[in-house]
């Protein structure tokens, strides 16, 4: 199918907020994407793509450090919501590292500990969908942890299916069209045959009845 235009986007984004009913919390806005012809066991039909959304998530990710020395000094003074050190790290046990994974949505790992942090943390994170993320000792990881709190990961499992959050309910509706048209884009270029192994598209809330993008 090909690619729906922005006003079909913002027509269903705008049915799907209204029919959903109203709720205690501030629900996210879902992007929900069935793929055809694609088997998710392959290499050409696996996707895993981190995508940075122009317009935010209307709530800011969670991002987590593993450094030591300046750069945990200066993720601690960028917002990380937690910096965890060599030691602290080595020392990890299996509680320690589910509650890591429970808390934190990204986990930014200094190169040099890559080795220790997929030993300690990877058995924690991959079964909650979630990757450690490999920085370099010169990355400036202010910019990265910015980056970062806008960030999704875009990645299928056993089923030729996709999902992934857009933004809140409270956004304008515009922000919303604009990350969804960035996630359908980037997703063209990235399977073998482009939109024409896309099914079908549908965006829903947390908890509201999904609606098709028609057209």
């Amino acid at each position: 199918m090909p690619l729906p235009s922005k006003e079909k986007l913002r027509e269903s984004i705008e049915k799907a907020i209204k029919y959903s009913p109203p709720r205690r919390f501030k629900q996210s806005v879902e992007l929900i994407i069935v793929l055809r012809d694609i088997d998710p066991r392959s290499p050409e039909g696996r996707i895993r793509e981190i995508i940075v959304l122009p317009k935010g998530l209307g709530k800011d990710k969670i991002i987590c450090v593993v450094a030591d020395g300046a750069m945990a000094e200066k993720a601690r003074e960028s917002g990380a919501a937690k910096v965890i050190t060599k030691p602290e790290l080595e020392a990890l046990d299996k509680k320690g590292a589910k509650k890591i994974a429970q808390q934190c949505d990204w986990v930014l790992v200094r190169t040099d500990l890559m080795a220790i942090a997929g030993r300690k943390l990877g058995p924690a994170l991959g079964p909650r969908g979630k990757i450690p993320v490999p920085v370099p000792p010169a990355a400036d990881i202010s910019v990265l942890i910015k980056r970062y709190k806008s960030a999704v990961l875009l990645r299928n499992k056993d089923q030729p299916q996709l999902m992934t959050r857009i933004g809140t309910e409270d956004m304008n509706i515009d922000d919303l069209v604009e990350n969804a048209q960035t996630i359908l884009s980037l997703l063209e270029t990235k399977l073998p045959n482009g939109a024409n192994n896309i099914a079908k598209i549908v965006v829903k809330t947390t908890m509201g009845p999904p609606v098709e993008v028609i057209g």
